[in-house]
């Protein structure tokens, strides 16, 4: 695959810009209502109208544009685990040498009220089976689903080693694109800029506060002023989330929702899964870290249903600062 990967590239940025243009059509003949309807529940996911528009793209573009001569097998919100799709059309999986996850739409719930931007998430890696990992991952593609507000949306891409590049899209003339530049910022700390544990939904909601406000406390103490040391930003995307960090936005973010479910004793609800971390591996090429809680890499499973905790640093520098005091507060916390 490595000699392949600046043409995996372009064409998962392709892909991308494929499903981005169906959304925007689609979203200039129908109605907020229509696109929020619930499509289907799922073991991952509710999925609503508006993603099945992404899915659809996904599979008629596979058809039309993949080569022949690299089967791929695809593991995709919207699909169940065990659910078998892979091109070229009646390729099985053990013909495959290729496994791409994709989440279709990225931030749902903002995108489809126009809140806020969502993002298609793709990663792509040699095929190994079940064995398969997120660390496994060598091209991966980021697109922003913008709000009916912006004229452009970012797409970004890396391959393993090769670094990240980013274009901006203009929606408005023909995806126009021009070469952007991304830079995380150097900080060693998060004083007066953001910083989040998510929390998104109800559930966990006091103690992933809980969690925060000692995160915070513990590292920088009391504001010695009525304006706080650290902003929150609960931007209802992984791929959004992950966007921030890489424009220099935010700082730090965690998502330990599963670590707060399984404290709680909640059975079903929803955490982040494999594919909303599909494009970890541009992090890793801009210079941020991103690792489990417990500071391993992340090597989840390629599939659909899979909780996934990580965190966020925007350096190296920053990570080395935090990490001993984000891993205790989530020993006594959680």
């Amino acid at each position: 695959m490595k000699e392949n990967q600046e043409t995996i590239r372009t064409l998962l940025c392709d892909l991308e810009q494929a499903i981005l243009e169906a959304i925007l059509v689609e979203r200039g003949r129908t109605t907020v209502e229509a696109l929020a309807a619930v499509s289907e529940e799922t073991a991952a996911d509710t999925i609503y109208a508006i993603d099945r528009v992404a899915e659809a793209t996904i599979t008629a573009w596979f058809t039309a544009n993949w080569p022949s001569e690299w089967p791929v097998e695809i593991v995709m919100e919207g699909l169940e685990d065990g659910e078998i799709l892979s091109f070229p059309v009646g390729s099985t999986v053990s013909e495959t040498t290729l496994k791409c996850i994709i989440d279709p739409i990225d931030g749902t719930r903002g995108i489809m009220y126009d809140k806020r931007a969502a993002w298609i998430l793709a990663g792509i890696a040699p095929q190994r089976g079940a064995a398969n990992t997120i660390a496994d991952i060598e091209v991966a593609v980021m697109t922003e689903v913008p709000t009916t507000r912006q004229w452009r949306a970012d797409q970004v891409s890396a391959v393993r080693g090769g670094g990240v590049r980013t274009v901006a899209l203009d929606v408005r003339d023909a995806f126009r694109s021009e070469l952007l530049v991304l830079k995380p910022s150097r900080a060693t700390e998060v004083r007066h800029a953001f910083g989040t544990i998510t929390r998104f939904f109800p559930a966990g909601l006091t103690l992933l506060s809980e969690v925060e406000e000692a995160l915070w406390g513990r590292l920088y103490g009391q504001a010695d002023s009525p304006s706080p040391l650290v902003f929150n930003d609960q931007y209802i995307s992984t791929g959004g989330q992950f966007y921030e960090l890489l424009a220099g936005h935010d700082r730090f973010i965690a998502d330990l929702r599963p670590e707060a479910f399984a404290k709680l004793g909640i059975l079903s609800n929803l955490s982040c899964h494999p594919y909303d971390v599909a494009t970890a591996l541009i992090m890793e090429e801009s210079g941020c870290v991103i690792e489990k809680p417990n500071g391993q890499p992340l090597d989840y499973p390629l599939d659909t249903t899979t909780p996934v905790s990580w965190v966020a640093y925007a350096n190296p520098e920053l990570a080395n600062a935090m990490r001993p005091t984000l891993q205790a507060v989530i020993a006594e916390y959680l």
